[in-house]
């Protein structure tokens, strides 16, 4: 691996979020409403005049999240179970369009070079959730398909509903499920499969204790009562916390990488402090990887980063270009 993996940074970019994000701007609550009238209830004028939700309340989230994916992804059915990860819809857009420009600067310089677009391209989201909205965003706004795989059966029943019932994530969406909780691509991925990149949110947390003082914290930097914090962005055991935290599952994830090292092209995953990155990179270092690439990234305050791997050298590179994009 090189001493120095490439680091890329949207410093220069004000508002910190993809140019091809469309949640680059504020949220226009007038057009939302209109196309998912039940956040109506949600919106409220405050202090400063303009329109909003309390972000507060887990429900007002949900919805402010189901009428994003109806209005930008053309999304006719979606909801999650009590309890479960609500993710922030602008943070998984960037995740996406930063993973579409990884493949885009894969491809030798040309006139002709492009993001490679349609259902030939296959994704593996690790640990999809009841929720499925990186398989909605990739699909949508690049036509790729996915492999969404999960270790919690309420959360693949979730996912199969929301697929059910949106037909373009029906023709380019496929559930596995992962029956042993201690592996991550060993018993998902197949012999016979070829990822052109994979995706991960890691569970960042080592234990709920840790969960509560992180939303503590959070809540507090909103100037609100620490002793009245709640999870209003949701998550459950699976998909906040395990045991080692972030570093253990980006360890398990990089080790286990190895072994499907010519049948993926990118493997990714966020993380989520720089502490933990560097040892990421020190466990792929002693992994033999052919190229590390590290993509900054930041929503508001939040900063967090991709960090991207593959063992293919340059010619196997080029040849999986040409047969698969």
């Amino acid at each position: 691996m090189p001493s120095n993996p490439r680091e890329k940074s949207n410093e220069l970019n004000k508002s910190k979020i993809h140019p091809k994000n469309r949640h680059r701007e504020s949220y226009d609550f007038d057009a939302l409403t209109t196309t998912s009238p039940e956040l109506r209830e949600y919106v409220k004028v405050n202090e400063h005049g303009t329109k909003s939700i309390h972000f507060f309340d887990p429900n007002a989230v949900k919805s402010l999240n189901k009428a994003l994916l109806m209005h930008f992804y053309d999304i006719t059915y979606w909801d999650i179970p009590k309890g479960y990860l609500c993710p922030p819809i602008p943070g998984r857009a960037d995740y996406i369009h930063y993973v579409a420009e990884l493949l885009y600067d894969s491809i030798p310089t040309s006139k002709y070079r492009k993001i490679p677009r349609g259902s030939n391209i296959q994704v593996l989201d690790v640990g999809i959730g009841a929720n499925c909205v990186y398989p909605i965003v990739g699909q949508h706004e690049y036509g790729w398909s996915f492999i969404g795989s999960e270790i919690d059966a309420a959360a693949i029943q979730s996912a199969r509903k929301i697929i059910k019932n949106n037909a373009g994530l029906s023709r380019n969406l496929v559930l596995r499920i992962q029956a042993n909780p201690k592996n991550i691509f060993k018993g998902v991925l197949k012999k016979e499969d070829r990822m052109d990149v994979t995706l991960c949110n890691p569970p960042f947390f080592s234990s709920a204790e840790e969960v509560q003082k992180a939303n503590k914290r959070k809540n507090s930097n909103l100037k609100k009562q620490a002793s009245k914090a709640k999870l209003n962005f949701g998550g459950t055991h699976t998909e906040l916390w395990c045991e080692g935290g972030e570093d253990a599952f980006v360890g398990q994830m990089i080790q286990e990488s190895k072994a499907f090292a010519q049948s993926c092209f990118w493997f990714t995953t966020l993380i989520s402090k720089e502490t933990h990155l560097n040892k990421a990179l020190k466990a792929l270092r002693r992994t033999n990887v052919h190229q590390v690439e590290i993509i900054n990234m930041a929503q508001g305050n939040k900063t967090s980063r991709v960090l991207a791997w593959t063992f293919l050298n340059t010619d196997q590179q080029k040849h999986w270009i040409k047969t698969r994009w």
